[in-house]
């Protein structure tokens, strides 16, 4: 039994480091290229659902007398709580021509829309300083300017998106990545 342990060979400590700075090094390269592949997914995410909701917009505009969505219309009789709550309603309910929205669609009088499915999506690379979980999937609209950076973009209050009703332009509500 003796002979038998002396026969039995292991890994030396110089080897087992050996292995172990071997390793490091290795996920010292692959990690920031993991980081820079998510970045990419997300940026690749961004890019979709703006032209999703771009898209959305100026078929909107197009179908209800060259009007965008945000004008406080209503909802099954009851008006709409802001410009905001009509533009995610208008969006993703059916309307008629002027912008009133219900929740069933017909042939006749709701006929237009939905335009996106279930919601308005959430801005996946939200302005980390401003925008919460919760607001990144809002929309702050400005029918006065065509400008990104006005008092409601970009500040405490903001939400994930940015859309301006007068011209139908529709932005991430990011400062990094508005020009997208």
């Amino acid at each position: 039994m003796l002979n038998r342990l002396k026969n039995q060979k292991g890994f030396t400590l110089v080897e087992l480091l050996v292995v172990v700075i071997i390793l490091a090094v290795l996920a010292a390269i692959v990690i920031p290229q993991l980081r820079s592949s998510s970045q990419d997914a997300k940026l690749s995410a961004l890019d979709s659902d703006l032209s999703t909701a771009r898209s959305s917009v100026e078929l909107y505009y197009h179908q209800h007398n060259s009007t965008y969505p945000g004008a406080i219309k209503q909802h099954k009789g009851v008006a709409h709580t802001s410009t905001e709550d009509a533009f995610a309603k208008q969006m993703t309910y059916c309307s008629d021509i002027s912008g009133n929205t219900s929740d069933a669609c017909d042939a006749v009088t709701f006929k237009f829309g939905p335009y996106l499915k279930k919601s308005v999506p959430k801005n996946p690379l939200p302005n980390a300083a401003t925008t919460t979980d919760a607001q990144a999937s809002g929309v702050n609209i400005d029918a006065a300017t065509a400008t990104l950076g006005t008092a409601t973009a970009n500040d405490a209050t903001a939400k994930g998106w940015y859309f301006v009703q007068q011209t139908g332009e529709f932005f991430a509500n990011n400062t990094t990545y508005s020009s997208r």
